[in-house]
């Protein structure tokens, strides 16, 4: 798993920084988080390909999120039979995706998908390939998501000298047990997995959330997430302002991933007013709080590390 920053800005798109948008790829496929004005440049400048994109999860709809999906979509549309495409979102995504299709009178050669939010009552997950995509509100100035990837666990350690003591000879039948089914050995006794398998190991998970202050909700999307990526759009010098608009200062979002106990975490939403100087000021403010965090790049490439299995 592998995740790309293809912008890294609040509000507006600039020279600097694109609007917040983070790519998932994972075997082959292609999952997005939000889509800013003129995203899909970004995935020209990196050569990121858009045919094997399954889904666009939107955090809420602020310009700075959405105005990049029209283009995202006609772009996909170049190719021939790209295949469905999901958006998922708050209330009112598909009301925007569909008046705005049809105001520019583009025609689409795939089908849409739309999963909004409901309420609490109604389930919060979507699964994409095996992995489960869940949500959480949090705290914005208008009605605003955050997500959370998480794989399922995968087998434990396998131990072959178990294995062979309980009479399973080397070959197709450990493999077989390495990923979790029972075998029969020759003399008809039955080994299962759990026998010569240590405890399973957690799958990875990723994190995103963005325009909100700190949160009940943010908190739980962040917990253990092995990446995250959280919005830090200002210094401790605009914590007012912050907390006005809605938004989190850096140091703000390095405390609620610590408290979290995330791996590691990268700052996104950074504001415009801020230079490449500046952003090692915020950068600085965030280590006060939490070691392991750094500044998006733009076009950055983040591997996402299978976890051990004591984490």
């Amino acid at each position: 798993m592998e995740c790309i920053a293809l912008g890294t800005g609040g509000m507006m798109p600039m020279p600097l920084r694109l609007t917040t948008s983070v790519l998932v790829r994972r075997q082959g496929r292609m999952l997005m988080f939000d889509a800013g004005e003129g995203i899909q440049l970004a995935l020209k400048q990196g050569n990121l390909g858009i045919r094997r994109l399954d889904a666009i999860a939107v955090s809420h709809l602020h310009a700075d999120h959405v105005l990049g999906i029209p283009g995202i979509l006609m772009f996909r549309a170049q190719n021939q039979d790209p295949g469905p495409l999901s958006i998922i979102g708050p209330p009112g995504i598909e009301r925007f995706v569909r008046h705005t299709l049809d105001d520019i009178q583009y025609y689409i050669n795939y089908a849409l998908n739309f999963v909004e939010w409901k309420s609490h009552d109604t389930p919060c997950t979507w699964e994409w390939h095996g992995v489960k995509l869940s949500w959480e509100p949090l705290d914005h100035s208008t009605f605003c998501l955050g997500y959370r990837l998480e794989e399922p666990p995968r087998p434990g350690t396998f131990y072959p000298e178990r294995a062979r003591a309980l009479g399973v000879p080397v070959g197709p039948l450990f493999s077989q047990l390495q990923a979790g089914q029972s075998v029969t050995t020759p003399d008809g006794r039955t080994v299962h997995s759990n026998e010569v398998l240590g405890p399973p190991k957690r799958g990875r998970i990723v994190s995103y959330a963005t325009d909100t202050r700190p949160c009940p909700g943010l908190a739980q999307l962040l917990r253990n997430a092995d990446l995250a990526f959280v919005e830090g759009m200002f210094s401790l010098f605009h914590k007012e302002e912050a907390e006005k608009k809605g938004h989190m200062t850096a140091a703000q979002a390095a405390t609620v991933a610590a408290a979290a106990s995330v791996k590691h975490l990268i700052l996104v939403h950074i504001s415009p007013r801020y230079t490449r100087q500046d952003e090692a000021v915020l950068a600085s403010e965030a280590r006060a709080q939490f070691p392991s965090v750094e500044i998006a790049r733009s076009l950055g490439s983040y591997p996402v590390p299978l976890p051990s299995e004591s984490q």
